[in-house]
């Protein structure tokens, strides 16, 4: 049965590709791609002559018979602009309707911004709520953030420079100062990182420019029970000067809590 593969693809770097992806690429009749220019690029650079069709928010409705049409008779692979396709981008149109006509659907993994930023945050990446693009407007962005004050996950979010300083103002007054890691062009030639409080990055983008994902820490508030006392117990010996490991062995004996768990805490501290 024809497959409809959904490929990702770099989010800056052009060497960020798998071998799958190169191959799924080369071997397909079409490929679907957010932004026609971009997926040239990185097809030029490997090589691969497949033949290329525009697949966006703004044609999907008049392309997805075209490319269900082709699919009855060949694979087709779906790439979006940069990462990885359905993620705050319109395939996931294409994706439903394939399924819905009996085809089958692949992911061929790879790059992802998310994934990327969350790895090199430092912060806690064992769960995390994604929120794709903080609301546009003011008022419903700051309502968004109001609802997951409380929430104890790492939040990951998209933002474009023009509405940077706005959002990070709004995470201030809602949030607090939390500490959080921003990444700026992630891959490409001038990626950049910043890693600290909330207020701080104010100081630090005055002008921003480029793509930014926020990786932003939970909420410490309202922990209950053994992890609120372990947190508790954490800011007191690490104020008294205690060491990690010290530390983090005598809470988890004396609350009888995992070491890992201790550990995660005592990383939240900073």
């Amino acid at each position: 049965m024809p497959t409809l593969y959904v490929v990702a693809t770099p989010i800056g770097n052009l060497e960020d590709v798998t071998l799958r992806a190169l191959r799924v690429l080369k071997e397909v009749a079409l490929i679907a791609a957010e932004d026609t220019r971009t997926t040239r690029k990185l097809l030029t650079r490997h090589g691969i002559r497949t033949p290329v069709t525009s697949y966006n928010e703004h044609n999907h409705r008049a392309k997805t018979p075209h490319i269900l049409d082709v699919l009855k008779d060949a694979d087709v692979a779906l790439v979006s602009e940069a990462g990885t396709p359905t993620v705050r981008d319109p395939g996931t149109q294409l994706v439903r309707a394939a399924l819905l006509e009996g085809f089958a659907v692949m992911p061929v993994p790879g790059a992802s911004a998310v994934m990327a930023a969350l790895a090199a945050s430092g912060l806690p990446a064992d769960q995390f709520l994604f929120l794709g693009f903080l609301p546009a407007r003011p008022g419903q962005r700051r309502r968004l953030l109001a609802e997951i004050r409380d929430e104890k996950r790492t939040l990951v979010a998209f933002e474009v420079p023009h509405r940077l300083t706005g959002s990070l103002e709004d995470i201030l007054s809602t949030l607090g100062d939390r500490k959080l890691a921003i990444g700026r062009e992630l891959t490409k030639l001038h990626e950049e990182w910043f890693r600290g409080g909330v207020s701080r990055a104010l100081e630090r983008f005055v002008q921003p420019r480029g793509e930014f994902t926020l990786v932003i820490e939970g909420s410490k508030e309202g922990l209950v029970g053994s992890e609120g006392e372990a947190l508790r117990m954490l800011r007191e010996l690490q104020a008294s000067g205690t060491k990690a490991r010290e530390a983090v062995a005598k809470v988890a004996a004396m609350l009888g809590l995992p070491r890992r768990t201790v550990y995660r805490l005592w990383l939240s501290l900073g």
